[in-house]
């Protein structure tokens, strides 16, 4: 059975102890101090810097045309002109929308709130939207959370008479759109120092401009700004960081009928919010009302400030949220039922009539963490198709869109989540080649899985008050994430399931420490693991309270065999080889001796039949059975050189690997390996 971990290769960071003693006389824990220097931090002036919640934010009008955008706006103000905001239709084009339509308001001005429907309009400015604002007298549109794409239609508003500002914060193609203004601080030509604010970032600052005041509009919108900046997960740093402290503070004493309302129906609890709140339970709930085609939900829940439609609008969020469910799960099963019994590609293409656009970007994330491959789902609507892509393993799917741009009616998006338009007869074409590119991706990468680990510690540091004192990380989040810790050589006294037989409890002991531990989602069967055994985990802590005793706790994110040998994941000489890059000094460190090759055959023999592995679980397996080292990038060559002379046949998809032995019993001269020639002759050069 394969031992499961869920990550191939946990990168561990090693403290500076110069480093972490400075960190403690500054006044942190201990454990604080190790977790901060393991991130790189060197003193009590790195730490401030990088926890900090009140560090100053810059001038609005540090961003490229910022003043062009706040001095046309306020002209359309002072004239009375008509102005339209135009939104997205997730959380943060959500809260971009009412910030700045409230905001504009509560100035005076005639203003408009626009988010296009999801499947009618897609995403976007849109031709249909335009002449609709037009006939309205609309006379200025400013986009939040989009735009930066849209250049035919900044023409057509140039035509209608309408004049264009831009906000936006998704990356910028090589032609801007022409328009009155474009504010993105991923512009080329700008110099804003925070590339990572969020659409409602950049709409907050916007109305900081025309109101000459940064503090004022955060004490009014900080829990809208705070909302988007967390759920289109922004990194938690510098001026993010700010808004999101902010805003968790107004949140825990909204003012708004609307929020408070959410958080009761949904059971998320004033004094407790935190990050982690709005992105699993608020968030979906918000998300909810674009994704099914009720955007005005949202956008009244935000804005209303009669208590009992707030009621009444939260249930329907909350209802909305669970049909969502239900339309998730049955695309999920007819995906998966697509990739059933046929090789998995490098990156998943899948197309259908009958998904729900609104959904099919959660069910890809979903496919893309469980294949471990960039997934795109397309939903076809005649000739043409919409999808929605989520990245896997550091695949870039806005450069590989814009690499196959020709292919592609239009496109947009990031790094880890793009969207794009195709006319069916392009789809085998597009699927064949970003298969291309991300196989060729990741020829260049080790594993796939990969977990971050702050630090290993040893048991007599996790106490209940080390554990407390990391909450100065918060609030946590991407660029800030909650600490993940390691401990080794653990021993596994007991086991037992809880939650219907879901999760297990273990008991861990670490010479006189005993530590109680939770592991959500995992059977001793999946995770092979049984009373007895010596393991390492990698879990982030927390305290239990449990009749009135409070004690710590492992909540456990991966657990894999110790190894009394080194286990290391070095496979740059193993990559280097199949490229045809190898050096003879790599070449020798990485040619197998005759000791090692038995090693690992003999492993192989004694399994009980043919093996499903990712390649470092089955390292770790084998150092852990023999006692002696071992490194990736020598057991793949060692695989090699076997299936080479027929011993086995290997098959490579995505994280695992799989092997089954030759019948035949027939012996092999390994010399005769292509593998082994080509390391002997890369050796001699």
């Amino acid at each position: 059975m394969c031992i499961a971990l869920k990550y191939g290769v946990w990168n561990v960071s090693t403290p500076e102890m110069g480093a972490v003693n400075a960190l403690v006389s500054a006044g942190y824990s201990p454990l604080t101090a190790m977790l901060l220097s393991a991130r790189g931090l060197k003193g009590e002036q790195d730490a401030k810097c990088y926890l900090g919640c009140d560090c100053p934010m810059p001038d609005p009008f540090e961003m490229t045309d910022m003043d062009l955008a706040a001095g046309r706006v306020g002209l359309a103000m002072s004239r009375g002109e008509k102005i339209a905001v135009f939104g997205d239709y997730d959380v943060d084009g959500i809260t971009a929308t009412c910030l700045l339509s409230d905001f504009l308001r509560r100035h005076g001005a005639d203003v408009v709130s626009y988010i296009p429907g999801r499947m009618e309009e897609g995403y976007g400015l849109n031709p249909m939207a335009i002449h609709q604002l037009s006939g309205e007298g609309v006379k200025l549109i400013i986009t939040v959370d989009c735009g930066i794409t849209a250049i035919n239609e900044a023409q057509l508003c140039k035509q209608l008479g309408i004049d264009l500002v831009i906000t936006d914060h998704h990356e910028c193609k090589q032609t801007l759109p022409e328009a009155i203004a474009i504010v993105d601080p991923h512009r080329i030509d700008g110099g804003y120092p925070h590339k990572t604010l969020s659409g409602v970032g950049v709409a907050f600052k916007l109305a900081a401009a025309l109101c000459g005041s940064q503090e004022e509009v955060l004490a009014d919108y900080a829990d809208m700004v705070c909302l988007g900046t967390v759920a289109d997960v922004m990194p938690l740093q510098g001026e993010n960081r700010v808004f999101v402290s902010r805003g968790l503070q107004s949140l825990r004493r909204t003012r708004r009928p609307g929020i408070a309302a959410l958080m009761k129906e949904s059971g998320c609890s004033p004094d407790n919010m935190s990050a982690s709140s709005i992105g699993f339970m608020l968030a979906p709930r918000i998300n909810a009302a674009g994704r099914m085609g009720k955007i005005e939900l949202a956008i009244e829940l935000f804005l209303t400030e009669d208590a009992e439609r707030a009621t009444y609008l939260a249930k329907a969020l909350c209802e909305l949220n669970k049909q969502r469910q239900s339309v998730e799960s049955a695309i999920y099963n007819e995906a998966i039922a697509m990739l059933r019994n046929q090789p998995t590609p490098e990156a998943i293409v899948l197309s259908s009539e009958t998904w729900h656009q609104g959904v099919v970007g959660i069910v890809a994330s979903r496919i893309a963490e469980e294949y471990s491959c960039p997934t795109f789902l397309i939903c076809m609507d005649g000739d043409h198709g919409k999808a929605s892509s989520r990245s896997y393993g550091g695949f870039n799917l806005f450069g590989a869109l814009s690499t196959l741009s020709g292919l592609l009616e239009s496109y947009g998006g990031h790094e880890l989540a793009a969207g794009f338009t195709i006319s069916r007869g392009n789809i085998d074409a597009f699927r064949e080649q970003v298969c291309a590119l991300a196989r060729d991706f990741y020829a260049e990468v080790d594993e796939r899985t990969t977990l971050d680990v702050d630090c290993a510690i040893s048991a007599d540091l996790l106490t209940v008050a080390g554990i407390e004192s990391l909450g100065v990380l918060e609030p946590c989040g991407n660029g800030c994430p909650k600490p993940v810790l390691m401990m080794e050589r653990l021993h596994v006294e007991r086991i037992s399931m809880v939650g219907n037989g879901r999760h297990m409890r273990l008991r861990l002991r670490q010479g006189r420490h005993t530590l109680g531990a939770i592991y959500f989602s995992a059977t001793p069967e999946s995770a092979s693991i049984q009373p007895g055994d010596l393991v390492d985990v990698a879990f982030l802590p927390q305290v239990n309270e449990f009749r009135g005793e409070r004690s710590p706790q492992l909540n456990i994110s991966d657990i894999r065999p110790s190894c009394a040998a080194p286990c290391t994941a070095d496979s740059a000489g193993y990559r280097a080889l199949r490229c045809g890059t190898i050096t003879p000094a790599a070449a020798e460190a990485l040619l197998p001796d005759r000791a090692t090759l038995a090693m690992v055959w003999r492993y192989l023999a004694a399994a009980p039949g043919p093996l499903r592995e990712s390649p470092m679980c089955l390292c770790r397996k084998i150092v852990r059975w023999s006692g002696l080292p071992l490194n990736l990038g020598q057991m793949q060559t060692c695989l090699d050189i076997f299936a080479d002379v027929g011993l086995l046949r290997l098959q490579r998809q995505h994280k695992y690997i799989h092997i089954s032995l030759s019948a035949t019993g027939e012996k092999a001269d390994l010399t005769q390996s292509r593998t082994m020639q080509l390391l002997l002759q890369a050796k001699e050069n």
